[in-house]
């Protein structure tokens, strides 16, 4: 795998962005999702960081399905002509691969392990234990992150395992490589993630817990995180494309890849105001609607409960909201009121302090922009 770790030991060190392989390079992020591709290019400046270039354009269906790359040539025809369109000059890239499919753990491992005995034991030996497929299949990297003291009173250091199957990775090196664009970084989407809002997860102490709920096209990622690491993570199938298809069944629409119609409704945060939104009035669709989000939040109650159950102490601190349908309005209200828990929509342009033009950029777009600024914060 390729690069496929920053630097994870703690919230202090996520501002570091260590390299396992590779080298420092001016690229671009660029985000690969079954609906759209996400390019930009940042800067770094004495300020902090400037926004040169940031680019969303479609991509046609069957081109990504399930989070893989399903038509290769198409999708670097598309990225080279995007990039050309916008006069986009880079060679270099970050992207991101979805976590549905990565294994992702953390591990202890003994102490007194040298560089190479660790390696060795991970890549080989504990790596093996916790994939569905056989080894030689994968494609395994590793992060050491901090050492602890177990029960026994052994030293030991933990260690933050990611896999994915070669075949999964061979395909996006393949397909950058057809587009004449080399790949410097290839991580999970959860970890660009939390670069993006690392200034949040500062914020919270080392038994409070973030979860970070990543709503895409098709589907959702939940990850928690605990001291900037995501320790538990799980795909629930209810995405934008859901919600949109049920909003377009009710009111007799064909459904669409389009979400414009979806972004402009306000989700009611109580049950009494369900026939309503905040632009429309009475819709009809807004009841088939809630009713999908109902079940992703019960889908998320049940990973919350799951994880939190296993971990004595810990609780849970926000929900942090992220995706194109993270930006939804007033969601962010709706699973406050649903699950108990404050819940708030990330704002990477405000957390980055990145000068954009607010219409362009509106409060309903921003959360759908996390993952390929956490990947061009890779390349600026």
């Amino acid at each position: 795998m390729v690069n496929v770790l920053n630097n994870l030991s703690n919230i202090k060190s996520l501002s570091s962005f260590s390299k396992i392989l590779g080298k420092h390079g001016k690229g671009v992020g660029i985000e690969l999702a079954p609906d759209r591709m996400n390019i930009v290019q940042l800067r770094k400046q004495r300020q902090g960081l400037k926004l040169e270039s940031l680019i969303t354009v479609p991509v046609p269906e069957g081109i990504v399905i399930d989070g893989q790359i399903n038509d290769a040539p198409r999708m670097a025809e598309l990225m080279q002509q995007t990039m050309a369109e916008h006069k986009i000059k880079a060679s270099r890239a970050a992207t991101c691969i979805p976590g549905r499919d990565a294994i992702v753990r953390v591990i202890p491992v003994p102490a007194e392990l040298d560089n190479k005995e660790l390696r060795e034991m991970v890549l080989n030996h504990e790596a093996a234990l916790y994939l569905p497929y056989p080894r030689e299949e994968a494609d395994v990297d590793y992060q050491k992150l901090g050492y602890f003291v177990d029960e026994d009173g052994i030293e030991k250091v933990q260690v933050l395992l990611v896999a994915t199957r070669k075949e999964l990775t061979d395909t996006y090196l393949n397909t950058f490589a057809e587009a004449g664009i080399g790949v410097d970084v290839l991580e999970i989407n959860s970890f660009a993630l939390i670069r993006t809002i690392r200034d949040q997860l500062r914020l919270f102490g080392p038994q409070e817990a973030a979860v970070l709920v990543d709503i895409e096209f098709d589907s959702t990622e939940i990850a928690i995180i605990i001291n900037g690491v995501p320790q538990f993570s799980r795909t629930v199938p209810i995405g934008t494309y859901q919600l949109q298809a049920a909003l377009s069944r009710a009111m007799s629409l064909p459904t669409s890849r389009e979400m414009d119609m979806l972004m402009d409704m306000t989700i009611p945060a109580h049950p009494l105001d369900s026939g309503k939104t905040g632009l429309t009035g009475a819709n009809p669709g807004m009841g088939p609607m809630l009713k999908i989000l109902g079940e992703l939040a019960d889908e998320l109650r049940r990973s919350i409960d799951f994880y939190i159950n296993q971990s004595e102490g810990l609780e849970v601190a926000q929900i942090l909201l992220a995706g194109m349908g993270g930006g939804l309005q007033q969601l962010d209200e709706f699973f406050t009121q649903r699950l108990g828990f404050p819940t708030t929509q990330i704002d990477p342009i405000r957390d980055l302090s990145l000068q954009v033009e607010d219409d362009k950029y509106p409060p309903v777009k921003r959360p759908g922009l996390g993952i390929v600024l956490g990947l061009g914060m890779r390349e600026a």
